[in-house]
């Protein structure tokens, strides 16, 4: 008995250090990130369109202290912090416009792209706008722009980053799943539209999660913080229709961003 309880109490001890080890490692991989300059890439889902309390200053870009990378930057203090996401970007906005704060002193980038080039604005205005058949057939025509030109396009975003910041840890954030399906939604699309959507939306992000893990970057589910968030979930983390602010309609709301985004970046930088 005597042995058992020491074996017990031994047991214990290692899964308390073990664990304390673990919090410590993390905290100093966050304390090491923060070190170097933070950068900040994106579109609309890291600018913030859809939390509110825009800075004038960013203009079109939309970029608000809301965003989860301001919201990170404020926890973590890094050495410097470059907000560079914009709204309605593209890869190629990326590459063009964004590349500029990256060196060989930053120590974390962030980065979701890819909706754009996939033409998530299109899609949702023919499935809200248009019939069934048409949203499903808009759905298909970008589900197969996904799997066969956009990997290339990330690849080249992935790559120019490695190539300006040789040092930094990069964190590639995905999208929310929009739909909760069967849920509180009396109006509106259509179950067999949701799930189109939703099925877009899963692809999409398989894609990114696979290209970034092909250049050694994290990859943060955001379609799995989102569960039980979604449009119809009844504590929806997204806007759905905006008709006196469309521009916000189908992103994350400030709840979004700072319950959603931020957790994820978090566990990955």
């Amino acid at each position: 008995m005597k042995l058992r309880r020491t074996a017990t109490y031994v047991t214990s001890l290692l899964a308390a250090v073990t664990l304390a080890l673990t919090g410590a490692s993390a905290a100093a991989a966050a304390d090491a990130q923060a070190a170097g300059g933070y950068v900040a890439l994106g579109d609309s889902y890291s600018s913030g369109v859809g939390a509110g309390s825009y800075d004038s200053g960013s203009g079109d870009c939309r970029r608000t202290p809301k965003a989860y990378p301001a919201l990170w930057a404020a926890a973590n203090s890094p050495a410097s912090f470059s907000f560079v996401a914009c709204s309605g970007a593209k890869t190629g906005d990326v590459l063009a416009n964004q590349m500029g704060p990256l060196n060989s002193s930053t120590g974390l980038v962030s980065l979701t792209i890819g909706g754009n080039d996939a033409g998530f604005a299109d899609v949702m205005t023919t499935c809200v706008l248009q019939s069934e058949a048409n949203c499903v057939a808009r759905v298909n025509t970008a589900k197969t722009f996904v799997q066969n030109s956009l990997p290339a396009k990330l690849d080249s975003v992935y790559s120019q980053v490695r190539a300006k910041a040789p040092s930094a840890k990069v964190v590639v954030l995905g999208y929310p799943r929009f739909y909760k399906l069967n849920g509180s939604c009396i109006a509106g699309l259509t179950e067999g539209e949701r799930s189109a959507i939703n099925g877009a939306a899963d692809l999409l992000n398989s894609v990114i999660a696979k290209r970034a893990a092909d250049h050694g970057y994290a990859y943060g589910d955001i379609a799995a913080a989102f569960t039980g968030h979604e449009i119809c979930s009844g504590d929806s983390w997204l806007h759905s229709v905006k008709w006196t602010g469309i521009n916000d309609s189908y992103h994350p709301t400030a709840a979004g961003q700072s319950g959603g985004y931020l957790p994820v970046l978090s566990s990955k930088a």
